[in-house]
């Protein structure tokens, strides 16, 4: 139940505040890294100790990554005297930016790396536009001519 439900039955078009408000009292558990490792590389590493590959879940919707992690809980037939190792759920929520792209995801000794590209669309790209001589119509189709030439991608 949300902490706010009287206030979203009389407000219209405030539920992304409402929702910023609910995710603030969120912990930073589990603790995690954001590394750049490149131009346009970027790595997220979690530390995710006694979860498997099967008990984690990662989700890019748009510009938003969820990392969720459900413990199977088999405690049938042990007995715990003493719980250090944290091994609840989780449910953490990367913001990402435009044109952010998850590439890979591994999980190994217990760090969950998840590396992410930077993918610029070639119309979004800088691009030189030369200063010609003359009526400007001339000028605009040799722009529209220097666009619509295939590109050569290295």
């Amino acid at each position: 139940m949300r902490t706010f439900d009287s206030l979203y039955r009389t407000t219209v078009g405030f539920d992304r505040l409402f929702d910023m408000l609910e995710n603030s009292a969120r912990t930073d558990w589990p603790p995690y890294n954001i590394e750049k490792t490149g131009e346009n590389d970027y790595r997220i590493a979690m530390a995710i100790a006694g979860f498997s590959s099967e008990e984690v879940e990662l989700t890019q919707n748009g510009p938003e990554l969820v990392v969720v992690g459900q413990k199977s809980t088999d405690t049938e037939g042990r007995q715990v005297l003493h719980q250090g190792l944290a091994l609840r759920n989780f449910r953490h929520v990367f913001k990402l930016a435009d044109h952010m792209k998850v590439v890979a995801a591994s999980l190994e000794n217990g760090l969950l790396s998840v590396e992410i590209v930077r993918e610029i669309p070639e119309e979004l790209k800088p691009r030189r536009i030369n200063i010609g001589s003359g009526d400007a119509v001339a000028v605009s189709k040799q722009i529209v001519q220097d666009v619509e030439k295939p590109r050569k991608v290295a």
